[in-house]
């Protein structure tokens, strides 16, 4: 197709493809309660924040310790299609995960233009492992971590696993190949190369070995996350949960809540150690 820069979709198509914000119009008052709500949570629970784990200013994160001793932990990181984003604006989410006995770690990490895929993918293994060398000191089971992540996060969660020990993964609304976006206006700010994209994208490398992973999508979501999610599960032979009535942000009340499905999955998959 004349025009076409990624299939039949021209670059004006491709970005309102992957524009959530303009698919999303209440986006930034959804935002905006998320905020206050992680705020009061903060503000209750009085967690242990921007512990350093990395050095360079945003090599930082949150901790919510859990009321059971050396239960499972929550490791979840924040979308934002790698260049927005933070964990002040998803603190509200660790609520279902503690009621349900975890403790909960919020990662922040550098975004671009300051970092390149690479190099937040490296923040995030550094994370985790000064995570897992403290595990005894912060009271959680080094055994049962849990990996969470949303959107843009769901994509760095997923290149790690299988290179550091944990019970399972969790992806929710992500992008698992980076070839769309190289054509997109995200690349302005993320400047993508064809050997990121050969790299950093999890369809396109093999499934980590005994390692349980649930995708998960909202059915409200732009066709092309919910296309995105279906071909990676089927990559890497996993379970989708395609959750109806939501869209791209509000899934993330399915994680808030103890009983909502997300948070079930969390559970099932700590459960299995």
């Amino acid at each position: 197709m004349s025009g076409a820069v990624y299939g039949n979709m021209s670059r004006a198509a491709l970005d309102a493809a992957y524009d959530n914000q303009a698919a999303h119009p209440d986006f930034a008052a959804q935002t905006a309660i998320w905020r206050s709500r992680s705020g009061a949570l903060r503000e209750a629970l009085n967690p242990r924040l921007n512990l350093r784990y990395g050095d360079r200013p945003r090599a930082v994160l949150d901790y919510y310790p859990g009321d059971t001793a050396r239960g499972p932990l929550l490791v979840f990181v924040h979308g934002g299609y790698w260049q927005g984003g933070s964990k002040e604006s998803v603190g509200f989410l660790a609520r279902g995960p503690l009621t349900a006995g975890f403790s909960v770690a919020l990662l922040e990490y550098t975004i671009a233009p300051q970092a390149r895929i690479g190099d937040m993918v490296g923040e995030i293994r550094e994370a985790l492992h000064w995570l897992r060398s403290r595990a005894g000191h912060l009271g959680f089971d080094e055994h049962r971590i849990v990996m969470a992540g949303h959107s843009a996060g769901a994509h760095l969660m997923c290149n790690l696993l299988g290179e550091i020990p944990v019970a399972g993964g969790l992806a929710i609304s992500g992008i698992y190949d980076l070839e769309p976006i190289r054509h997109s206006y995200l690349n302005v700010q993320l400047g993508l190369s064809e050997e990121d994209v050969r790299d950093f994208s999890p369809v396109r490398m093999p499934r980590p070995a005994d390692i349980p992973l649930v995708v998960a999508v909202g059915a409200n979501e732009l066709s092309e996350l919910v296309r995105q999610s279906r071909d990676f599960s089927v990559a890497w032979s996993t379970p989708l949960l395609e959750l109806p009535g939501h869209g791209h942000f509000t899934i993330l009340e399915e994680l808030a809540s103890d009983d909502g499905r997300l948070c079930r999955a969390l559970r099932r998959l700590a459960d299995r150690v």
